[in-house]
């Protein structure tokens, strides 16, 4: 049985100004009657074989779509495909930098027996190839286990009906339904949201979802929002629920993400992009049977390894240009902790200080590796690293003068931010404009500022 979602009708789209929001429903109903009299017909012609498959179809579809149990199995479903991405990955991200990192032990020994010079080392091992490992070792596991899960619900027919879920909400923000796709694909990584954002036909409202799809949190952010949400939210309650604790604020950080997708959305229909939202039908496909090997062929080599290059190739100018500035100095002072310097009385006001705004704009191609920058420049050293446990991270920002409202303010700002290098470069391929790659770029940027200001003076309010 097809469900049956909106459908564009030529003369009414010309006529649709002229018509009151109340009334304007009136396309659903024709297209509705119009699916109603086909099926009437077909079933007096066409004889159905299976009718418990068909019966059993609708009533998975009466489930999957219900007004009040189609949002909470969409949740589920995602929580579940996050939880599996992120503890699935834990353990080959740590064996894969493991590997690259004793490749890169070799090199250093490499270049020190050919005498190669300390600068040079520094750029290509310590700078360019460091970033690289950290970039691989982060978003390969990630992106190789959640894409095949989301191309598994692409194939299984699940996606359609998520589409169906959403199509209310985004038609009243002035967008597409098939934005919710889009945004979830961006949980994975956004270039990659970007990218499927070809699949709305409408160019206006492809453009509000390639220019919102950095709203979703993508695996790149996640270790950042994890351990911080793990050090200062999980240690204001009891330890035996630290952990339900810590989960809910990134839940809550994801949640918020999807809400800021709408809001922003919504704004720029009316603004920037303002149109009258495309209908479209949406009959949903039957439950289909997955084909296991284009699964793994379209999530791991059209997808994951198309990303993963792109990333690459933008993280290791980015790894030789942080070594540079840590290690370039000016009156006994490094580039890096003058940029820092300048950019404290901003970070003061959004809640946190120069260091992180500058491991943010440094972390600008890949935001694998802004928590890492973020430690060398507390450290004062000269390259990348990471703390070898959780606990002596913790105990580094509290010597720099962290609480929780400054992990609040870096994980709305990890949130709210600008897009990485990698996604600003897809938007620019997709977009064909150097014009709406900045806007890409500000948008967020600025909500970001003004949110996290917002948030930090608020709760110093609160605290005094």
């Amino acid at each position: 049985m097809s469900t049956i979602k909106n459908q564009e009708v030529p003369i009414l789209r010309e006529i649709e100004p002229l018509l009151p929001d109340d009334i304007a429903n009136i396309k659903d109903r024709i297209v509705s009657s119009i699916y109603q009299q086909a099926e009437d017909i077909s079933a007096r012609v066409v004889k159905t074989e299976n009718s418990y498959q068909a019966s059993l179809e609708a009533r998975l579809d009466g489930i999957l779509t219900s007004r009040w149990l189609g949002f909470p199995i969409m949740l589920l479903l995602l929580t579940v495909v996050l939880w599996i991405t992120i503890t699935g990955a834990n353990y080959p991200s740590q064996l894969l930098a493991s590997g690259l990192f004793w490749i890169e032990g070799h090199l250093l020994h490499l270049f020190s027996t050919l005498g190669a010079p300390a600068w040079l080392t520094g750029i290509l091992i310590q700078g360019m190839y460091r970033s690289l490992a950290w970039v691989v070792s982060v978003m390969l596991p990630p992106m190789a286990i959640f894409f095949p899960l989301f191309t598994l619900l692409e194939d299984l027919g699940y996606l359609p009906r998520v589409a169906f879920n959403m199509d209310n909400l985004f038609r009243r923000a002035g967008a597409h339904g098939k934005q919710c796709l889009t945004m979830c694909m961006g949980f994975g990584c956004n270039a990659a949201g970007v990218t499927s954002c070809r699949i709305i036909d409408s160019p206006r409202e492809r453009l509000i979802a390639i220019l919102t799809n950095t709203f979703s949190i993508c695996n790149g952010r996640f270790p950042t929002l994890i351990a911080l949400a793990t050090i200062f939210m999980g240690t204001l309650i009891a330890r035996a629920y630290s952990s339900i604790l810590a989960t809910l604020v990134v839940v809550a950080i994801i949640m918020t993400g999807i809400l800021t997708t709408l809001l922003v959305s919504y704004f720029l229909s009316r603004t920037l992009l303002r149109g009258v939202p495309s209908f479209f039908v949406l009959e949903l496909p039957p439950f289909r049977k997955p084909q296991l090997g284009q699964i793994l062929i379209r999530s791991l080599l059209d997808r994951t390894l198309f990303v993963l290059w792109r990333a690459i190739v933008i993280a290791a100018p980015a790894g030789a240009l942080t070594w540079i500035l840590a290690n370039s100095f000016v009156a006994d002072t490094s580039v890096f902790a003058l940029i820092a310097g300048w950019l404290d009385p901003l970070g003061q006001l959004m809640g946190m200080d120069g260091i992180i705004l500058i491991a943010f704009l440094l972390g600008l191609p890949a935001n694998e590796i802004i928590l890492p920058i973020l430690i060398m420049g507390y450290l004062s050293v000269g390259t990348m690293l990471e703390l070898d446990s959780i606990n002596a991270l913790r105990l580094l920002l509290l010597d720099n003068g962290w609480t929780w409202i400054t992990a609040l303010c870096v994980m709305l700002f990890s949130l709210l931010h600008f897009p990485c290098g990698t996604t600003l470069y897809t938007i620019f391929k997709e977009t064909h404009s150097a014009r709406w790659t900045i806007v890409a770029a500000l948008l967020p940027l600025a909500l970001g500022i003004l949110v996290t200001s917002m948030v930090n003076q608020g709760a110093q309010l609160i605290m005094r």
